[in-house]
């Protein structure tokens, strides 16, 4: 107790103590020697963090009042806001960018009703969203690693994947890469550098940082983009790959589209902080704030976070603020949890299409005409994918089995087999006829 207050009298009155051990004979006297030193010069020595003493006591507030703002580079009305913040992509780009998001489109809509008519068994639709895909992609490298959530299928529409996988993929049939056993919109492309899509939130996130770990350590000048929603934030593998991500110095690119709804949770439940930007900083990582519907705003976030990304070896955050026009799923009834004015709103006033066609329209490279010819064009293409699918036969049961041994075991060998002799006894109770023999 004494060497407790001397200790404490000590410090008071700007004195050091520095402890000295025992040296020598074990029983001999240890001994404190102070050092004198400026109060002043005192700086705070604590190895987990960075930071300066003060004598007021003061809690750290969020700033959830003004917040963090919005990068945007075009109005509502497709015109640029500053002429120095205009990518000057040319035409040929642009067309692209309007092109993929008005096919996928067309394609989520003829796929939700297919659902709805029992033709396939699940979809997600990627109404209002569609910037957050086409503007990131054409910032990116063909050779950068994507991992997706579920609701990106415009980066792969824009990386040139074809309809005829897109719909082979959702009906599961022998077209499918896939071989039938995912979920429909779980996509996956090797030659495109686009991860499988897996159901479980958020596990693409530590899955992303380890890849782009290993590019790090391969020296392969290659970004990893990771996308999820704000919901897939709450999770606990978000926070694990942040920190990863930021300690081991990642070329990653972080892409959190807060659509406004986790399912039927909304934002104003998910969290009580400022988004999903502000916790960037908090792990060490680079943040920014960006308009997600202005597809010019996401391209220039996503060039330059993925340009410093690979040259400085560090992680990048962006949060794209969008909004989810169509419900989560086809097993999801939005009406129960928002208003159909709110829906509306977003749909005719703040959309990523009619944002870019503005712009367009306004340079003399659209005109109705145009437009009125690529919608019938997409349909027609997207119909045409879709009647092939609908057509293939399923891949043979036999795809149960394989693909996931080397040596099939034992254990799934009797099983095969107890299937086989199952059918050859039932198989008038099976639609075996839908299938490749």
């Amino acid at each position: 107790m004494a060497a407790a207050a001397a200790r404490a009298w000590a410090l008071r009155g700007g004195l050091a103590l520095a402890w000295r051990g025992p040296r020598g004979l074990a029983g001999s006297a240890a001994r404190w020697q102070q050092e004198d030193f400026s109060s002043l010069d005192e700086k705070p020595q604590f190895p987990g963090a960075s930071a300066e003493f003060v004598d007021k006591l003061d809690f750290i507030k969020p700033n959830v009042i003004s917040g963090i703002p919005v990068y945007r580079v075009m109005d509502r009305q497709g015109q640029i806001i500053n002429a120095s913040e205009d990518p000057q992509l040319p035409q040929e780009v642009v067309l692209k960018l309007y092109k993929s998001m008005t096919l996928l489109n067309t394609m989520d809509r003829i796929l939700y009703e297919s659902q709805r008519q029992g033709r396939i068994s699940f979809y997600m639709t990627n109404y209002g969203e569609e910037g957050t895909h086409v503007g990131s992609a054409a910032a990116l490298d063909d050779t950068d690693l994507v991992f997706g959530q579920y609701r990106e299928a415009g980066v792969l529409m824009y990386r040139g994947y074809p309809l005829n996988l897109f719909m082979s993929q959702c009906y599961g049939n022998s077209g499918d890469p896939g071989k039938g056993r995912q979920m429909p919109v779980h996509y996956g492309c090797k030659e495109r550098n686009f991860v499988t899509i897996s159901s479980p939130l958020a596990t693409q996130i530590p899955q992303a940082v380890g890849a782009a770990y290993a590019a790090k350590r391969a020296n392969s000048n290659r970004a990893v983009i990771c996308y999820f929603g704000e919901g897939a934030a709450s999770e606990g593998d978000a926070h694990a790959g942040f920190n990863f991500a930021a300690t081991l110095e990642c070329p990653i690119i972080f892409f959190c589209r807060n659509n406004g709804y986790a399912i039927s949770t909304p934002t104003s439940e998910q969290y009580r902080g400022d988004g999903i930007a502000a916790r960037g900083p908090g792990y060490g990582i680079m943040s920014i704030r960006v308009d997600g519907n202005d597809v010019f705003a996401v391209y220039n976030a996503t060039r330059e976070a993925r340009r410093r990304a690979v040259a400085e070896n560090q992680p990048f955050l962006i949060e794209a603020m969008t909004y989810r026009i169509g419900h989560h799923s086809t097993s999801d009834d939005s009406s129960a949890y928002r208003s159909v004015d709110e829906v509306n709103y977003w749909d005719k006033q703040d959309h990523p299409i009619s944002r870019l066609r503005h712009y367009m329209l306004s340079r003399g490279w659209w005109d109705e005409e145009q437009e009125k010819g690529w919608r019938k064009q997409s349909r027609k293409k997207v119909m045409e994918a879709f009647e092939e699918a609908e057509r293939k036969l399923k891949p043979p049961v036999g795809f149960i089995f394989s693909d996931v041994y080397q040596e099939m075991p034992a254990q799934l060998q009797k099983q095969q087999e107890a299937l086989s002799r199952h059918l050859q006894a039932y198989g008038e109770h099976y639609p075996l006829d839908h299938f490749e023999q």
